[in-house]
């Protein structure tokens, strides 16, 4: 099932460039009418797009609860959990600082806004992107949930994270009686995995609507004009996949080279719906597969939804600087470093959903005197550079919690690749043993914990 449906997303992805370039085609003749036209057919295609990701919306925020909760209790004590929880915050720190330290030095030497042929849009033009809410005072403040129903019900996964924080470790403080409870809550594990296969059948219907939809409506041409800039973004992704690989193969070794494979799914995925929350369950899944222990993979890869959104942070380097380099705004390279650590701070927390970069970008322009409306240079090209940077973010995540697992203790045996995971009574991956929860805390940590 997993290939197939890897096999059906590729399809999905070329059918829908070729209907979208064919409608386009068709009906563009210039005319203000004809661009009516096609943004009304672009939003009828948009639907399904938007059905499927409010699908993956509705099982985000019990799945990230219930397979944190039970990861947290299976690690046994909360020495375990701070340990993985600095470890997985060192790498973010590092992994963000790599990211965008690299789209400093490519946008520097390639310079994709210089002589850009353009026309510059007015200095005192808005974007239409709105960027009070990046405040850090707010951001701090909003780390912690008031209310965890209004939590869920905005899918704010941080502010999740950290509710299910604090009842996996009273789960594990309380001990022998929290067993029923951590069982419910592996049934819900369970249940919910299952909902994610039912859900992930749309997912070809999605990709065809997603790229048909942008296509239909901006057409062929709007690639060309900014093909350097894109080239040069997606030079940084490719380098920056390289990086991450090698020094993951220098932490794990050779068992490296399988991640991707493992991780082929979700990755199309993000790439072709421009979301990296959209690929969150399959990842969850291809790590298992992999032998991420599922107490790891279901804390960092959470934290890294928050933290660690690689291509995100290489795109808002390229952004920034691109549109400095297009307004002929000079910048110091001591400016520069400061926008690059003051990207990596507002970047904290964003979700991983499309166009969330941009209101970081818009937030920061102002603070170096840059236009804010230089956002309308990029804002025509948004969904193809986002699909690029979504595909990051899920290989980011996924080596982050590879490596977080190799240090907690080395990775289980494989499952095949290609084979679509039965969801196990409990617990949260293919069928595989886990550890009980008979006595949880300080006492007996687990029992088995062996393939099937």
């Amino acid at each position: 099932m997993a290939k197939r449906l890897t096999y059906w997303i590729l399809g999905a992805l070329v059918a829908g460039l070729v209907v979208g370039w064919l409608i386009n085609a068709n009906i563009d003749d210039g005319t203000p009418a004809a661009a009516e036209r096609l943004t009304v057919i672009a939003g009828y295609f948009s639907i399904v797009t938007q059905v499927f990701l409010r699908l993956i919306k509705m099982i985000i925020a019990p799945l990230v609860f219930s397979t944190l909760v039970v990861g947290i209790a299976h690690m046994g004590d909360t020495g375990a959990l701070g340990r993985v929880g600095l470890r997985s915050l060192a790498w973010f720190v590092c992994a963000s600082l790599l990211s965008l330290t690299l789209g400093l030095i490519l946008v520097n030497v390639l310079q994709p806004g210089v002589g850009l042929a353009l026309p510059i849009p007015p200095a005192t033009a808005a974007s239409g992107v709105d960027k009070g809410a990046f405040d850090l005072a707010k951001f701090l403040t909003h780390i912690v949930p008031s209310s965890m129903v209004d939590a869920m019900a905005t899918n704010e996964i941080l502010q999740i994270v950290i509710f299910s924080v604090f009842v996996g470790v009273a789960i594990t403080a309380v001990g022998e009686k929290a067993a029923p409870l951590v069982r419910g809550i592996e049934a819900l594990v369970a249940v919910m995995l299952q909902i994610t296969n039912y859900v992930m059948r749309f997912a070809p219907f999605a990709v065809f609507a997603a790229v048909a939809s942008t296509l239909a409506e901006r057409g062929p041409g709007v690639l060309g004009d900014l093909a350097y800039f894109m080239g040069s973004f997606y030079l940084g992704l490719a380098l920056l996949w390289l990086s991450l690989i090698a020094i993951a193969f220098v932490l794990i070794g050779s068992r490296t080279r399988l991640l991707v494979r493992y991780i082929r799914d979700p990755l199309i995925l993000a790439f072709s719906t421009a979301s990296s929350e959209a690929a969150y369950p399959r990842t969850l899944e291809a790590l298992d597969r992999f032998g991420v222990p599922p107490r790891i993979a279901s804390f960092v890869l959470p934290l890294g939804y928050s933290f660690n959104l690689d291509g995100s942070m290489m795109y808002m380097t390229f952004a920034s600087l691109f549109i400095a380099q297009a307004y002929g705004i000079d910048l110091s390279l001591g400016e520069q470093i400061t926008m690059l650590l003051v990207l990596m701070v507002t970047s904290k927390g964003i979700a991983g959903v499309p166009r969330a970069s941009l209101v970081v970008i818009a937030g920061t322009l102002s603070m170096f005197k840059i236009p804010e409306a230089g956002l309308l240079l990029i804002l025509a090209v948004d969904h193809f550079l986002d699909m690029g940077r979504s595909a990051t973010n899920v290989v980011g995540n996924a080596i982050a919690a590879t490596v977080i697992a190799k240090w907690e203790g080395g990775l289980d045996p494989r499952d095949p690749a290609d084979r679509d995971p039965p969801v196990a009574p409990t617990g949260h991956g293919p069928a595989k043993d886990i550890d009980s929860f008979e006595q949880i805390g300080g006492q007996t940590q687990g029992q088995t914990q062996a393939k099937a």
